[in-house]
């Protein structure tokens, strides 16, 4: 879920309800909320449980399976949440790991058994992105997932053959989620699940055909992800690089394969994507990946 917001900087829960229902009958997997293009750490308590009631009874009324990305710096803060949203029934809680300061391995431990606790039955997905104050290697993920029974998943973001060869050793009994646009290096690799996606951000119909495509063809969708990478170097790593946040970059994806009208704005203070980026930027995706732009 990408978050909708007016130029008042308020959330628009019509826009957020309209994409809701777009993804719900796009014959995705699941959809999560509060990642980081969900803007999770820039959220009222109120707006958080308003979104994730909105997000359980659109999910349930269409039996599309949802997690509740439960994350804050704050580990009180993640552990209230989880309290709250508990009763919605989600099929996990997506974590990250307390962020100001960065806890040492026996403190990870006591972090995830309290929220695992907080959370049962509802197992646990742990948010590790590249960015993360807190740099876990493929044995930490091993020795979590002997720990806390209840961490069902990991959201990576990878690495390159020595990574990956790491983890086949390791072999943690977890879901490995890797980033989206590398999402076919993973399955080739043996150690890819699947993605929490930011192709899903330029379409997320697009992005389920690809991951389909991967279990019938994988050359096929190999040669796909090479596009995909040339559009990335080309188009979005020089936003990156211009210090645009993650969460800038995913909502201009979106506004590129234009499935839905959230729009490029972010909430303050962070910058947002001029909307006027759009239409060059789309016209390069066209060629380069034409299966991603179905609208």
């Amino acid at each position: 879920m990408l978050l909708p917001v007016r130029a008042d900087n308020g959330i628009d829960y019509q826009l957020l309800e309209d994409e809701l229902d777009i993804l719900c009958s796009a014959g995705i997997s699941g959809i999560y909320s509060n990642g980081t293009a969900g803007e999770f750490f820039n959220q009222t308590e109120s707006e958080f449980d308003s979104i994730n009631q909105l997000l359980a009874q659109k999910c349930s009324q269409s039996g599309i399976p949802f997690q509740i990305g439960a994350s804050h710096m704050s580990p009180l803060i993640s552990l209230e949440r989880i309290r709250r949203s508990r009763s919605l029934k989600p099929g996990a809680f997506q974590v990250i790991m307390p962020d100001w300061v960065a806890p040492n391995p026996d403190e990870q431990v006591n972090f995830l058994k309290v929220i695992a606790e907080e959370a049962f039955p509802i197992p646990l997905v742990l948010y590790h992105v590249g960015h993360t104050k807190t740099v876990l290697k493929p044995a930490d993920f091993g020795r979590l997932a002997l720990e806390i029974p209840s961490l069902i998943g990991i959201k990576v973001g990878a690495g390159g053959a020595e990574w990956y060869t790491a983890m086949l050793k390791e072999n943690p009994p977890l879901s490995v989620f890797v980033p989206g646009h590398k999402l076919a290096t993973g399955v080739k690799e043996g150690v890819a699940s699947g993605a929490y996606s930011n192709m899903a951000c330029i379409h997320p119909q697009a992005a389920q055909q690809w991951y389909l495509l991967m279990q019938e063809d994988l050359p096929a969708a190999l040669e796909m992800e090479q596009r995909i990478t040339q559009f990335f170097d080309q188009c979005i790593l020089p936003l990156h690089f211009k210090g645009y946040s993650d969460m800038a970059l995913d909502k201009f994806l979106a506004a590129i394969g234009g499935w839905t009208a959230v729009g490029t704005r972010v909430r303050w203070p962070y910058q947002s994507i001029d909307q006027q980026e759009v239409s060059a930027v789309r016209k390069i995706g066209r060629k380069l990946i034409p299966e991603f732009f179905l609208v």
